[in-house]
């Protein structure tokens, strides 16, 4: 049995990777800011709530533990000086501490946010990293960390995720659920024939897992991971509609316009897209996976439509439980804001 940390444990990467390793017999340690509320495991699990930007706090969390997976981050739609000080400072108070503690390995959950906004596709590895707004930023400079540890001959992995979906995910991806279980078409941003890679969140566990139990001269690098099948994002996307058997449509909208004024509308704090997101989402967004298939023998099972799906049927299933929240992390709905008016006109 394997002594598991999770930073980040209570979101939803968090309990995917905690249901998954108890599943498989390791112990499971969870350190969160935020409540571990899952009644399903809460008996199984040690959960400290504590801030990773509180090194005495994370100090204490290490003790006993043979793998760190550090996936605690203060997400885009956070302020940027909390951006700055969980992602970066919190990343360094847990890779020290791990060091410290003679962890075996540790495995930083980055992002392909860390390319910015791309010329060519796919992303390999060795590509250059340009990070948009403050949490673009702060990932490159949180890998910086695991870069100068791993150069003291620590076993440091850093997986860079498309964006993954799955049970108990929210977030932005609500918006589109909430459209469709309302019989309403969804806008799309651009033509919608753009390959945009999504991620299962299971498939990301098993990435995870491959690096927790692989050769640690090997996996102690940096690796991309998504899905290997998807179409187009408007494809993708439309098979959520067709689930939700209303007979609606994708609609595409010509890209510029809609950017220019969901700008102002973030300026304003009327809508809950922030520029990552709108600015790419008329664009190819892909990476390679084959160092990942290579290296960690990574095989995901869950095409885009795949991960879509399932995390549709989470969501409908449970949907009285977090209908009337929101907040601005990826387990609850982002507020729509001015766009829950434009809801009307689908």
């Amino acid at each position: 049995m394997t002594n598991y940390l999770i930073t980040g444990g209570a979101g939803f990467l968090g309990i995917n990777l905690t249901r998954y390793l108890l599943a498989r017999g390791h112990a499971v340690t969870s350190f969160d800011i935020a409540e571990f509320d899952y009644p399903d495991v809460r008996d199984q699990v040690r959960a400290i709530k504590g801030d990773i930007r509180d090194a005495a706090a994370v100090d204490a969390a290490m003790e006993g533990i043979d793998v760190v997976v550090h996936a605690a981050a203060a997400l885009p739609l956070y302020r940027k000086e909390d951006i700055f000080s969980t992602d970066v400072d919190g990343t360094r108070n847990v890779v020290d501490a791990a060091y410290r503690h003679n962890v075996d390995r540790l495995i930083h959950i980055s992002s392909t946010a860390v390319y910015g906004i791309p010329d060519h596709h796919p992303l390999r590895e060795d590509d250059k990293l340009d990070g948009v707004g403050p949490y673009g930023k702060a990932k490159i400079m949180a890998e910086e960390i695991c870069l100068e540890y791993r150069a003291k001959g620590m076993c440091v992995t850093i997986i860079r995720p498309k964006s993954f979906v799955g049970p108990e995910r929210l977030g932005v991806f609500a918006l589109l659920y909430d459209w469709a279980k309302d019989g309403k078409s969804f806008p799309m941003i651009g033509s919608g024939n753009n390959r945009y890679q999504l991620l299962d969140v299971e498939d990301l566990c098993d990435a995870i897992y491959l690096a927790a139990t692989g050769d640690k001269d090997k996996v102690s690098d940096t690796f991309n991971v998504g899905a290997k099948e998807f179409t187009t994002m408007k494809e993708d996307y439309q098979a959520v509609l067709d689930y939700a058997g209303f007979g609606k449509k994708i609609v595409p909208f010509p890209a510029w316009p809609v950017i220019w004024a969901l700008r102002v509308l973030e300026f304003y704090h009327l809508s809950p897209l922030y520029k990552w997101v709108y600015e790419t989402a008329s664009k190819d967004s892909f990476v390679s996976i084959e160092k990942a298939e290579k290296i960690l023998g990574f095989k995901p099972k869950y095409s885009n439509k795949d991960a879509l799906l399932r995390n549709y049927k989470w969501y409908l299933e449970n949907l009285s439980k977090f209908e009337h929240s929101s907040g601005v992390s990826h387990r609850v709905p982002w507020k729509q804001g001015i766009l829950a008016l434009a809801k009307i006109f689908f």
